[in-house]
């Protein structure tokens, strides 16, 4: 699909959730972003195009690196300057990756247009633009109705908890203001909006200071971390709700709306507590909560503590809305639960790819509620893989879920030293989507720890013409 949409005549996207599912075309790029922050290579982080097309020559390879100017970014999480939102505006289209920097507050726009298979910087906002917003640790970014740009922050120009939305334009990208005209939240970190519902809802990660340079579980009870959901009223910019999820939504990272826009529920990963956690509208026009999914922690030796969580660190809805797909990047596993009664999620498929926990390694479970024995390490084309599955990304039909294994350049070397030597990688995995399960593809395999000028660390990842976590249908 073009950046301009999928239809003559229309924007970019597609017209609903349902029209990509069954006419999307397949994916044939990804564009990851790949971190050199915090490992031993002292260049600048790069965004890789990777070949996923079965039928070309260079299929399952890295065919570009576009290096950003400076180093010290943290590159993280990108979105779109235009997206389904925009399907009915013609005049708009899909043609700038935008790529928040999570350390350094820059923000980069990366042109797919011109040539999707060798993408250029097109423009820069610097550190002191996003600063002059007392802003810091960009994180999320969601194109709009109108055609402007949201990123979501962590913190204030200082470092410290403060969540907040940065509003750019969207023809000039340039830093027009700030969204919220309540105040800030605590903390910041993934968001979701539903204008049929005059709703947005945001989640919480931590202090930016904190979690910057490493986890330290004293952070938590010390109250450095979030816990809770924030629901605002859409028209007027303003929180009207704040969800406390208590000890059973610590850490509430990746949120996800339903797709289909009558709906009014979704879920949130609960990081640190393991729980997928539904939210929803009440009769009476509240939101509410409920815990759907709890992924019980193991009893380790061998381990900085002696229970490991799973910590559930992204998820996904298939855009038909049936499945909910989700990472446990500590314990390896990715689950895939059929949702169609969405308080009642069914556990359908299981996968290991790679983890804490593997056969051989320095962990050893000495208590385990589901499984008898621990998993076998990862071998697939020869090589071990490290770390644990962390961003997924799944096609439009449903049928393909690509992993990488890298979450955040300084936990990664706290959690996972072998991913600083030995870098992440992008792995596929075919899905069922009519009956449910996964299989690992083992002749998909981009490992970044051949990459020019050292191991990389692979993060999240996008299609050029939109995927199941950047496009929103009004």
């Amino acid at each position: 699909m073009s950046g301009a949409g999928c239809c003559e005549g229309s924007g970019p996207g597609y017209a609903t959730p349902l029209d990509a599912f069954r006419s999307g075309s397949r994916e044939k790029l990804l564009y990851v972003p790949c971190i050199y922050r915090s490992t031993d290579v002292d260049q600048p982080d790069y965004l890789a195009t990777l070949d996923v097309d079965p039928d070309s020559p260079t299929y399952s390879q890295v065919i570009h690196r576009l290096p950003v100017p400076n180093k010290g970014d943290e590159l993280h999480h990108s979105g779109w300057n235009a997206c389904s939102s925009c399907f009915g505006d013609t005049s708009r289209a899909r043609n700038r990756l935008v790529l928040p920097s999570l350390y350094s507050g820059r923000v980069y726009f990366v042109d797919t247009a011109t040539d999707p298979r060798a993408p250029k910087l097109d423009k820069t906002i610097e550190p002191e633009s996003v600063n002059g917003m007392n802003m810091s640790a960009l994180h999320t970014a969601h194109c709009l109705a109108d055609g402007n740009i949201m990123i979501s922050g962590m913190g204030d120009k200082n470092g410290e908890g403060r969540g907040s939305f940065l509003l750019i334009d969207g023809k000039t990208f340039t830093v027009s203001g700030t969204w919220e005209k309540s105040e800030a939240t605590r903390f910041g970190y993934d968001f979701w909006y539903q204008p049929r519902h005059n709703v947005m809802v945001s989640s919480e990660w931590g202090t930016p200071n904190k979690f910057w340079h490493g986890f330290n579980p004293a952070h938590v009870a010390e109250g450095h971390y979030g816990k809770s959901l924030h629901i605002w009223d859409w028209k007027e910019h303003k929180e009207i709700q704040t969800i406390d999820l208590g000890n059973d939504g610590l850490i509430p990272l990746e949120l996800r709306f339903l797709h289909d826009p009558d709906a009014t529920e979704g879920y949130v990963a609960a990081a640190l507590s393991s729980n997928m956690i539904r939210f929803y509208r009440g009769v009476d026009g509240k939101w509410a909560v409920q815990k759907v999914i709890d992924v019980p922690g193991k009893k380790v030796d061998g381990w900085a503590l002696p229970e490991m969580p799973a910590l559930i660190t992204d998820c996904l809805l298939s855009l038909d809305d049936k499945y909910l797909y989700f990472s446990n990047w500590l314990h390896g596993d990715i689950r895939q639960y059929d949702i169609t009664d969405r308080a009642n999620p069914k556990l359908t498929g299981q996968i290991w790819v790679g983890g804490s926990i593997t056969k051989g390694g320095p962990v050893t479970v000495t208590e385990d509620s589901e499984m008898t024995e621990q998993p076998e390490a990862l071998v697939v084309k020869g090589k071990t893989v490290h770390g644990g599955p962390q961003m997924i990304q799944l096609s439009l039909d449903g049928k393909r879920l690509y992993v990488t294994t890298s979450l955040y350049s300084a936990w990664d070397k706290q959690f996972y030293p072998g991913l600083i030597k030995h870098g992440a990688m992008a792995l596929k995995i075919n899905v069922d989507h009519e009956n449910g399960g996964m299989t690992l593809d083992k002749d998909f395999l981009i490992d970044f720890g051949e990459e020019p000028h050292g191991p990389a660390l692979a993060h999240e990842m996008r299609y050029p013409g939109g995927d199941c976590t950047s496009d929103i249908w009004l």
